[in-house]
């Protein structure tokens, strides 16, 4: 049965929300709009805007509403900008923190040089695309209005090696990452290579000199050339698959802010360091101990930082931070940290952060809620929460980053 009601507010990830008769979760709608839903529980599906809000606009993108990507296309740029800084700020004020927060930072269309698709089977077709949201259906694209046009333009061929390797019954993971030598294409959960299938994706990866690696399952099958990041002016070496920061503009960014920060200091340690996207830039001007688990990224950092010229002593330790996180005595030598966890946060190296006499720490985040209360551990062992910078990293999505500075 449908309904017509009024929306008051968006919550974190992008949703309208009535409050009245009760409260329902309505995608697509903007605060201020009257709309028509059909109840589904504590979710309403938008059946019609009856009375459109001034800040709504029409969404570019021909796979909006379906594709689970991008959530708030449809959002007025005021309203997009407003809503992902109040994401950080409503999670600071919750922990008790109202530090300045900075404008949002924004994102280009065309700039991700970083994209996840998966491909399943649907009877005699294969889909492949992107997740729906909240589900485990696949929306077809034809397009991406945020990824970098490297990959944009290989969409069908990326399609035609998915449903040449897909398992019967597993999703087929793929991640496509644009580099300094060309693409890397990393597949999981295939089906399992005969010498059929594994001749006929190595002659796909030879066919189309822009890809310069691709590997299935961790094997790899065809380099025409050895994918690399440039990370200031350093040539790393880049994993298959690996995670990095999705757009190169977003990741100049937090780091221009954080050395900025940091550059009084002398040793600094970079915590979840990854394959160096910030040790490398730090290590132009502090020694630097960089720590992370995942030892292909660690390899890479240490192929790059061996071959590179100009730098300041490097360390590189491999260490499991949630598990075993560098202790307040092991921080005694550092006047600088810089730590940038994944969406977990970092609670327990925070604690012996805020138990140790670094000067000053700053942290690049992913989840403004880790943050907010990683930052809440650090100002009650008496640091000052200096300012936090929002940055738009995933552009038309409720993802935020942000980088918090803080100084004892």
């Amino acid at each position: 049965m449908s309904e017509q009601v009024a929306i008051d507010a968006l919550g974190t990830r992008g949703d309208g929300i009535a409050r009245e008769p009760s409260t329902v979760f309505v995608p697509f709608a903007l605060p201020g709009e009257t709309v028509t839903i059909e109840r589904q529980g504590g979710r309403g599906q938008l059946l019609s805007v009856d009375h459109a809000s001034p800040e709504r606009r029409d969404a570019p993108c021909p796979h909006f509403g379906r594709c689970g990507g991008c959530d708030l296309q449809h959002l007025g740029d005021r309203l997009y900008a407003h809503f992902k800084r109040d994401l950080v700020v409503d999670a600071l004020a919750r922990e008790g923190l109202s530090p300045e927060v900075a404008p949002l930072e924004p994102c280009a269309p065309g700039s991700r040089r970083r994209a996840v698709f998966t491909a399943v089977r649907a009877g005699p077709r294969v889909l492949f695309g992107f997740h729906e949201a909240l589900s485990h259906r696949i929306a077809p694209i034809e397009t991406c209005l945020v990824a970098v046009p490297e990959i944009v333009a290989r969409l069908k061929r990326f399609e035609r090696l998915a449903t040449l390797l897909i398992d019967r019954k597993r999703e087929l993971r793929m991640t496509v990452t644009r580099t300094q030598t060309g693409l890397d294409v990393a597949i999981e959960q295939t089906a399992k290579l005969s010498a059929e299938l594994r001749q006929s994706a190595i002659a796909w990866g030879a066919e189309d000199q822009a890809v310069a690696r691709l590997s299935v399952d961790g094997e790899t099958l065809i380099e025409n050339r050895v994918p690399t990041i440039d990370v200031a002016g350093v040539a790393v070496p880049f994993p298959a698959g690996a995670f990095l920061q999705a757009v190169a503009g977003a990741e100049n960014r937090m780091a221009e802010i954080a050395l900025a920060h940091l550059a009084p200091s002398k040793a600094v340690a970079d915590l979840f360091c990854g394959f160096g996207a910030f040790t490398l830039r730090l290590a132009r001007h502090h020694a630097v101990h960089a720590a992370e688990f995942d030892a292909p990224a660690l390899a890479s950092l240490e192929k790059a930082r061996r071959a590179a010229s100009g730098l300041k002593p490097v360390t590189v330790e491999r260490r499991d931070l949630f598990r075993r996180p560098l202790t307040a005595k092991e921080l005694a030598r550092f006047d600088g940290v810089l730590f940038d966890p994944p969406r977990a946060g970092a609670e327990a190296q925070a604690r012996e952060i805020a138990a140790s006499g670094v000067r000053r720490v700053a942290a690049v985040s992913c989840n403004p809620v880790t943050l907010a209360r990683d930052a809440a551990i650090l100002v009650a062992g008496g640091y000052r929460l200096l300012r936090v910078t929002p940055i738009d990293q995933f552009l038309w999505s409720h993802h935020v980053e942000a980088v918090a500075l803080f100084e004892r």
